[in-house]
């Protein structure tokens, strides 16, 4: 694979910005043409061959008019052996114009797929890496959009820009024929092209703001579609079928008169080359039918004027379609490297340090945090967590708990302060060892499409059946998956809806387990387990801590008690920390919170909050 294709190291990004800043439809743009002849340079002999060929086909074409006059002279003259050669060369001539034909459709085709798997491959690795913080600024419609909308429009551009330069050689080709033929039929034939410009010139401004509401009332539709489809279940619970239905129709609605507007401005040059063709032509017949009549004309020329400005029309009619699909092409590409260049704010320095031999511990230093630099969650928070020793954060929503685990596997970087793991700032290590050694259990575990073997070595996949068997015993997850019909080959539906909550969650476990990190983070693990799985969910935690370093995050009080660190948080503080049995000698924050520990932890959090 050429190196323009290659997948980007391994990297996040900066956000890219308010996802409604839309690029306005863009008119030629050298700057995006430059950038996107770096695609195409890899595969420069499948640019020169398809140009060639429609070199080749667009000769062909100027010539057979002129072929079939000169037939047709030969056949009036009664010239035998010249109108065998002429049909001989016709007959040639046909069969050169099928061949170049045919390979400019395949090496075109062949050059538009292959740059648009190169773009598509080179997005995808720029979003695989991409910071969480544009992807929560983003709506996930809007980078669908840009996924398969933009490059559908580069596609399509693709495979017509050699044709372009086919129209534009054949037009030139049929201009020089007609006025070496006849040049005065040829300049009254040729005086149509100024009407053309400025027919063009008024219709161009109008098609630019159509054809930028076309494209940002796809954007939100797709939007608005994907939000929809990814919230259903929400959808049917609340029962809001006809609100969003009715919602949605107002987008739509809105999407298809701007598509249709846009279809209309896209096809209303086509009428108006036939009105000139037909002027054209008319002009032709009449002028040069009294010639021939008048025996100043030769007949077969008349048939190749005819036949050459029924031609000459055909590409001005594709040209005027072509400069559509580049103007789309061009509002394509302005999107797609506006992704393509977002700044890569959180990546690998050059002198970057493996955790190789590091011990698996985890500090932060007066680390003041916020996803917004504005309004910090984290305010001067210093915490040590030593070797294998089992570290509990607790405290309502928004005191910061996942911040805490977010910066410990740096999706962002602290605002001021530091974050060390295994005794080194994680901005000086490698993120491929930081990923290896430090593991997380999200509550909502995320299942991909495959097997569930594939789903257990995702992240390992040097792993053998053996070790995900071995996994699964581990956490308790092999029993329930003997049971399904395929055990491990069985296929998951999308994200794991096949299996239960607390399916799901085991699986999870055992994913991390055959990971193998040294420093595990469990984010609210179990919040949504019921308390007979959970169970099964506490002896495969009791399994996952043997010999590592763990960050837990937990609602449920009871499940941390034997941590041996229990650290509470409240608005971005640590207000408490230390082991279940001197929290709760101290009768702080944290004893009333497990006291009442039998109502929901926010609201308790809340009230223990009023009453200290």
């Amino acid at each position: 694979m050429t190196d323009i294709a290659a997948p980007a190291p391994r990297r996040r990004n900066a956000n890219l910005g308010t996802p409604d800043e839309e690029e306005i439809f863009a008119s030629f743009d050298t700057r995006v043409v430059g950038r996107f002849f770096s695609f195409l340079k890899p595969h420069g002999p499948l640019l020169l061959g398809a140009q060639a060929a429609v070199l080749v086909s667009s000769m062909t074409s100027v010539a057979t008019p002129w072929l079939i006059g000169a037939i047709l002279n030969a056949a009036v003259a009664r010239d035998l052996i010249g109108l065998k050669l002429r049909l001989a060369l016709f007959a040639g001539l046909v069969l050169v114009n099928a061949a170049s034909n045919f390979c400019d459709q395949w090496l075109t085709s062949r050059l538009a797929q292959r740059v648009i798997f190169d773009v598509r491959r080179t997005m995808f690795a720029h979003f695989q890496d991409v910071a969480l913080t544009f992807m929560d600024k983003t709506h996930v419609g809007r980078i669908m959009s840009r996924l398969q909308g933009d490059v559908n429009a580069l596609q399509e551009f693709l495979e017509s820009s050699t044709g372009a330069l086919g129209d534009f050689t054949t037009l030139l080709g049929y201009a020089v024929i007609l006025l070496w033929m006849d040049w005065r039929l040829g300049a009254l034939t040729l005086l149509t092209i100024p009407a053309l410009i400025a027919v063009r010139a008024v219709w161009l401004p109008y098609s630019k703001a159509t054809f930028r509401r076309a494209r940002d009332a796809s954007s939100i539709a797709n939007g608005a579609l994907a939000e929809n489809i990814n919230g259903v279940r929400t959808v049917q619970e609340t029962r809001r079928e006809a609100m969003n239905f009715e919602l949605y129709e107002e987008k739509a609605r809105e999407n298809f008169h701007a598509q249709t507007a846009s279809s209309w401005l896209s096809q209303i040059m086509t009428p108006t080359v036939d009105v000139l063709t037909g002027a054209a032509m008319a002009c032709i017949i009449v002028v040069g039918g009294n010639e021939v009549l008048g025996g100043t004309l030769a007949v077969g020329i008349l048939v190749t004027f005819i036949l050459s400005v029924q031609r000459f029309f055909e590409p001005v009619r594709l040209l005027s379609m072509q400069y559509t699909v580049m103007q789309r092409a061009m509002a394509a590409g302005h999107r797609i490297f506006e992704v393509l260049d977002v700044p890569v704010t959180i990546a690998d320095k050059p002198d970057a340090v493996d955790l190789t031999d590091a011990p698996p511990t985890v500090e932060l230093d007066h680390v003041t945090f916020g996803y917004a630099a504005d309004r910090p969650i984290l305010h001067d928070v210093s915490l040590t967590v030593a070797p294998r020793q089992v570290v509990a954060l607790v405290g309502p929503t928004g005191s910061g708990k996942t911040s805490i685990t977010a910066l410990v596997h740096r999706f962002y970087d602290t605002n001021t302060g530091a974050v060390r793991v295994g005794g080194h700032d994680v901005r000086d290590v490698s993120l491929e060892s930081l990923g290896a050694m430090v593991g997380m259990v999200l509550q909502d575990p995320f299942l991909f499409s495959g097997t569930i073997e594939d789903n257990i070595r995702f992240n390992t996949e040097g792993a053998s059946r053996d070790d995900v068997e071995a996994a699964a015993k581990a956490v308790s997850a092999h029993d329930f998956i003997m049971r399904l019909p395929k055990g491990y080959d069985t296929q998951l539906g999308q994200r794991g809806r096949n299996l239960s909550v607390g399916q799901r969650q085991l699986i999870s476990f055992a994913r991390a387990l055959t990971a193998n990190p040294r420093i595990l983070i469990l984010d609210e693990a179990t919040a949504n387990i019921d308390s007979f799985t959970e169970q099964a969910i506490q002896k495969a935690l009791r399994v996952l801590f043997a010999g590592r370093t763990c960050l837990v995050i937990a609602h449920r009080l009871a499940t941390v008690r034997d941590a041996d660190c229990i650290v509470v948080l409240r608005d971005g503080r640590i207000v408490e920390q230390g082991p279940h049995d001197d929290l709760m000698a101290r009768e702080g924050l944290y004893a009333r919170l497990y006291a009442s520990s039998h109502g929901s932890f926010d609201d308790l959090a809340d009230g223990a909050a009023q009453a200290t």
